[in-house]
């Protein structure tokens, strides 16, 4: 029934609008875009100050409008500072804004034990909105919720969408809908490489780059027995994740991919580079106990471990994409999962319209490029990523040139060890390179195990 009255209340906000906007007199700016003779602007948000009070939800009233807000521990003393910025922006409205703590990471679980009760603002991982998808815990916002946004902000979605990269928007939507704002990225993975013993050059391809880490009595280190790692070499070479409607994962990483490789050369091509001497496979979780003992120069790795690189590497401490790998007779770029963190609107939201604009108030340009000078979180935005602060960090920067090659993590929860004791088996040595039907099985089963069904 709340639900009801949510989506209810946004319907008569859409009619509500559309029968005043003849009489407003004084248009709202966003990113730069001036209509008007008296603007109030705050981080790209701009105080309406029509007397349009048609409907709590989104519109300046007398009344107190109550929300909750949810995000990482990290988050707060940020959130905090943004939010007193968003009540400035709407001086005429009286606000009364919690913030409560809950990790990114968990947020699904916490929702989903009681949607009705959660925040009407929270941050998630993108790898979540599935579920919360599924569950009707995500209010979408290409309904006519999203009629709020140009009305009193300024911009519409199609903005909202425009102003970040495409990778971000296509993590937050959902069969061609987007419930949720993104908010940052640099969830994924690169090299890291010590400049001392590793050109640009040689690190480039994994074949130079093996041999200039042997030449210098090292090792390239990288984590293949996760299959969040080792889908890089699939993806690369035009493999597909698909999660399905019941929640198994459909993988084609057993039979050839649209750009005509076959996933025995991917795991031949592994196998390669698993076996030279330059080469340390590391343990899933380990990455950060291998760069602080000095046993790689080199290591792919997320911008979590870009300190413990810079201290590890010195005056070398570089970063770039990750290489390119021989499989048969090319070269192919080696791509990877991209993760991005996003914040959504709760579908159960008394106050949806007012929880829209928080919620795109919290992940615009300002507060982006905020959230990066905090907590170095890449920033989605593409001109909060353009700025001199952001490309002159070396982890951002490869992160950033890394995501052209990312893909979003579609995978069921029966894909991880099924793609763990693949990548297990290649760091092992347990598949031989010239035993086509061995590595042919042994794909079979990954491929089997990852679409079991979901009980």
């Amino acid at each position: 029934m709340k639900k009801i009255l949510a989506l209810l209340l946004a319907l008569v906000l859409v009619l509500s609008l559309a029968a005043c906007a003849g009489d407003t007199t004084t248009n709202d700016t966003t990113n730069d875009t001036t209509n008007d003779t008296t603007n109030d602007t705050t981080n790209d948000t701009t105080n309406d100050t029509t007397d349009d009070t048609s409907d709590d939800t989104a519109a300046p009233s007398g009344e107190t409008i109550s929300l909750t807000l949810w995000g990482a521990e990290e988050d707060q003393a940020l959130l905090g500072e943004l939010v007193e910025e968003f009540k400035a922006a709407y001086p005429d409205q009286t606000f009364d804004i919690q913030i409560g703590v809950e990790s990114e990471s968990t947020a699904r679980d916490t929702i989903l034990t009681d949607v009705e009760a959660a925040a009407d603002v929270f941050a998630f991982a993108n790898d979540q909105l599935n579920d919360l998808v599924a569950a009707g815990a995500l209010l979408p916002l290409d309904g006519d919720i999203a009629q709020v946004l140009p009305a009193y902000a300024g911009k519409t979605l199609d903005d909202v969408k425009a102003a970040n990269s495409a990778g971000s928007v296509e993590a937050a939507s959902k069969d061609g809908v987007m419930y949720a704002f993104p908010m940052g990225g640099g969830n994924n993975y690169f090299l890291y490489y010590d400049s001392t013993k590793i050109t640009a050059e040689q690190a480039e391809t994994w074949d130079t780059l093996l041999e200039a880490a042997a030449a210098a009595g090292s090792k390239v280190g990288m984590t293949l027995n996760s299959g969040w790692y080792n889908a890089s070499f699939f993806l690369g070479a035009g493999f597909s994740t698909v999660l399905n409607a019941d929640g198994t994962t459909t993988l084609d990483w057993n039979g050839t991919s649209p750009d005509g490789y076959t996933g025995v050369q991917v795991a031949q091509s592994m196998l390669n580079i698993a076996s030279h001497p330059g080469f340390l496979a590391v343990t899933d979780g380990d990455l950060s106990n291998q760069i602080a003992s000095g046993a790689v120069c080199a290591v792919v790795d997320g911008t979590w471990d870009a300190a413990a690189c810079q201290t590890a590497f010195g005056d070398g401490y570089a970063a770039t994409k990750l290489p390119t790998f021989t499989c048969g007779e090319d070269q192919v770029q080696q791509a990877c999962f991209s993760g991005f963190k996003l914040i959504g609107v709760n579908a159960y939201s008394t106050n949806a319209g007012w929880a829209v604009l928080l919620a795109e108030f919290l992940t615009n340009e300002a507060s982006q490029t905020a959230r990066f000078e905090a907590r170095q979180v890449a920033p989605t935005n593409l001109n909060a990523a353009a700025a001199d602060a952001v490309t002159s960090n070396l982890a951002i920067a490869a992160s950033s040139a890394q995501d052209v090659y990312g893909f979003v993590q579609d995978v069921g929860g029966k894909y991880w060890d099924p793609a763990a004791t693949f990548g297990q088996m290649v760091a092992n040595g347990e598949l031989k390179v010239d035993d086509e039907a061995g590595i042919q099985e042994a794909l079979d089963l990954l491929v089997e195990g990852a679409g079991a069904s979901v009980e």
